[in-house]
C-alpha cells in the first residue's frame, strides 16, 4: 500500500461512516490538479543535473491550496497526493479558509551545498510559475526545507511580477523568516499545536501533562519544539530518535539541552547525557505519551508491538499505518490523528498570510492565544464526535471535515 492508498482507505472509511454523498465522494477522492516538473540546475562542479518536482493541488473549495514543500529522496507522486489530501482535511477541520496542497523535489538536501539548494529552489519555483500565488496556492516548509527555502521561493516569485506589485505577492509562501515577512510563533507552531491538542485530550481523559513522561521520534522542528513545550509543562522526556540514531535515559533527557546539541551536531547520536539504544528499545520506552514526529509509516506492524505508551499523538503526517492502528486500538492505545494534532502549522501559516495581506505584525501572545483557541476548539469537536459516532479519533476528525465539504458542495452545486 503506497501512501495515497493509505490516505484513500482512511477517506473511504470515514465516507462510509457518514454515508457521504456519492458525487462529493467522487470529487474528493482525487486531487484537482497534479503538476510534475523536470528542471535542470547547475551544480557546483560545473555539471547540470535534472530534478523532478511536484505540486499537488487537492482541493480549493474553502480557499487557496495550502501545503508544504518537501525535499527528500523518497518524494514521489503518491506521497505528495496523500499529503495534499490530508492538508485539505486539516484546513476544513480547523475552520480556516484554505484548501489542501503539497509539493516537493526528489533529492537528499544533505547532499547539496547551500548555493546548489538555492539554485534548485529558485529553478523549481520558476518551473511552477503561475501554478502558485498568494490567492491561489501557498507553499510552506516541510521535511527538508525551512524558512530559508521559503524566502528563496518568495524572492523568486516576486521577481516574476512588475516592480509595483512585488510586495503584494509576499504572501505567496508562509513559514518565512521574520525579517522577510514571517510570523512570530511560526517556527514552534506545529509542536505548540501538538501540546495544545494533547492538553485538551488530557483533561477529557483525566490525566495531566504535568508529571507525565514521553518520548519523541524525529527531533527536528516539530519534535524538538513539542518536547521543549512538554518539558516546560512539567513532563519528562525519556527517549528521542532521529535519522542518526536512538537515545534514552530513564532519569530523563533535558529537551532544551538536546535541542542545542542537535542544532550543533545535526542529530541526537552521540549525546553524552543519554545512552544509545536499539530501535526496539526506543519504541518500547515505558512512558505515558509517544510523539512520532518524523516521516510517514514509522509506526507499522514491525514497530507497533513494542509500544507500551498509553497515548500516541501524531506530530508527523501519516506516521501510523492502517494495520498498526487497528492493533493499537485493540490494545487500548489511543491514537490522536495527524489531521488534528499537527494542524498548528497550517493555522499559524494562516495567521502569517493574514498579516501579509493586511500589512500587520502580530505579537507572539496574540499568535499563541489564537492558536490555543482554534486548536482546542477543534479538539473538543473531535472528542464530541467520537462520543456521538462511537468511533476512533481519526474517523471523528475525518467525518467532521467531510461533513463540511458535503454541505458546501450540496449548497453550491457541481459546475456545470
Amino acid at each position: 500500500m503506497n501512501l495515497f492508498e493509505m490516505a484513500t482507505a482512511q477517506f473511504n472509511k470515514a465516507a462510509d461512516h457518514i454515508k457521504l454523498n456519492p458525487v462529493v465522494r467522487t470529487v474528493l477522492s482525487e486531487p484537482q490538479n497534479e503538476i510534475t516538473v523536470n528542471f535542470p540546475v547547475l551544480l557546483d562542479d560545473g555539471t547540470y543535473r535534472s530534478f523532478k518536482g511536484y505540486r499537488i493541488q487537492h482541493n480549493n473549495t474553502y480557499g487557496p491550496y495550502k501545503g508544504g514543500i518537501r525535499y527528500h529522496e523518497s518524494v514521489n507522486l503518491a506521497e505528495v497526493k496523500a499529503l495534499a489530501a490530508w492538508m485539505t482535511w486539516k484546513s476544513a477541520l480547523m475552520g480556516i479558509p484554505f484548501g489542501g496542497g503539497k509539493g516537493g523535489v526528489t533529492l537528499n538536501p544533505r547532499n547539496f551545498s547551500e548555493p546548489e539548494l538555492r539554485r534548485i529552489t529558485r529553478r523549481f519555483t520558476f518551473a511552477l510559475g503561475n501554478n502558485i500565488g498568494p490567492e491561489y496556492d501557498i507553499p510552506a516548509p516541510d521535511v527538508g526545507t525551512s524558512s530559508r527555502e521559503m524566502v528563496w521561493m518568495m524572492d523568486t516569485y516576486m521577481t516574476m511580477f512588475n516592480a509595483s506589485d512585488r510586495n503584494a505577492t509576499r504572501g505567496v509562501v508562509t513559514g518565512k523568516s521574520l525579517v522577510s515577512g514571517g510570523s512570530l510563533g511560526r517556527d514552534k507552531a506545529t509542536g505548540q499545536g501538538v501540546v495544545f491538542c494533547l492538553d485538551t485530550f488530557a483533561k477529557h481523559l483525566g490525566f495531566s501533562i504535568d508529571g507525565s513522561t514521553f518520548f519523541v521520534q524525529g527531533y527536528g522542528n516539530v519534535g524538538s519544539h513539542a518536547a521543549r513545550i512538554m518539558q516546560a509543562g512539567g513532563a519528562r522526556m525519556l527517549a528521542a530518535a532521529d535519522h542518526t540514531g536512538h537515545i534514552g535515559n530513564p532519569e530523563g533527557i533535558d529537551a532544551e539541552d538536546l535541542s542545542a546539541y542537535v542544532l550543533k551536531t545535526g542529530g541526537v547520536a552521540g549525546y553524552e547525557k543519554a545512552k544509545e539504544i536499539s530501535q526496539g528499545d526506543f519504541f518500547g520506552t515505558k512512558a505515558d505519551i509517544f510523539i512520532p514526529a518524523a516521516l510517514e509509516c514509522t509506526v507499522n506492524m514491525e514497530t507497533e508491538g513494542y509500544i507500551q505508551a498509553k497515548y500516541i499523538i501524531e506530530g508527523a503526517n501519516g506516521p501510523t499505518t492502517i494495520d498498526a492502528e487497528k492493533s493499537l486500538a485493540k490494545r487500548g492505545i489511543l491514537v490522536i490523528p495527524d489531521i488534528l494534532a499537527n494542524s498548528g502549522g497550517v493555522t499559524v501559516s494562516y495567521f502569517e498570510w493574514v498579516q501579509n495581506k493586511n500589512s500587520e505584525v502580530w505579537e507572539l501572545e496574540r499568535v499563541d492565544d489564537e492558536l490555543n483557541r482554534i486548536m482546542k476548539r477543534a479538539t473538543r469537536s473531535v472528542i464530541a464526535e467520537m462520543k456521538t459516532r462511537n468511533c476512533e479519533a481519526r474517523i471523528a476528525a475525518m467525518t467532521l471535515a467531510l461533513s463540511k465539504f458535503e454541505k458546501v458542495y450540496v449548497e453550491r452545486g457541481i459546475f456545470p
